[in-house]
């Protein structure tokens, strides 16, 4: 039996969490931890050793940024693949998520299916 890869899915919007991680944990080996905001985002990565990190950008208190900051600034947390997922295609945005590190830069709305397809090319590029 494959091993499930550890999702973590970070987001403020709470039905996109509850649909993402039914579908996610339906269609792949994936156990998902749904996470309503960024605060204690390395907490949860030490308690959850994810193997991907899906992370919303506009979120109340810590953004996705802020919290790609702190990752980076964290010795398991710098080693961890991130998607960014944002409802704003600016580029500006764009540019520092990827100077930040991130493996990809989704807009919102998103198919689940091409999720799906981000996340296991990231875990593949993980290695």
């Amino acid at each position: 039996m494959e091993k499930k890869k550890k999702i973590m899915v970070v987001d403020d919007e709470r039905d996109f969490l509850a649909i993402t991680k039914i579908n996610l944990e339906e269609v792949g080996p994936y156990e998902v931890l749904a996470v309503p905001n960024a605060k204690d985002i390395i907490a949860q990565v030490h308690a959850f050793k994810p193997d991907l990190i899906v992370l919303d950008v506009l979120m109340p208190g810590v953004d996705g940024m802020d919290a790609c900051k702190m990752l980076n600034d964290d010795a398991l947390g710098r080693n961890i693949p991130v998607i960014i997922l944002s409802a704003l295609d600016k580029n500006v945005d764009r540019l520092k998520a990827y100077k930040l590190g991130i493996v990809d830069y989704l807009t919102k709305p998103i198919e689940e299916t091409d999720l799906i397809a981000k996340i296991e090319k990231a875990l593949k590029y993980k290695g």
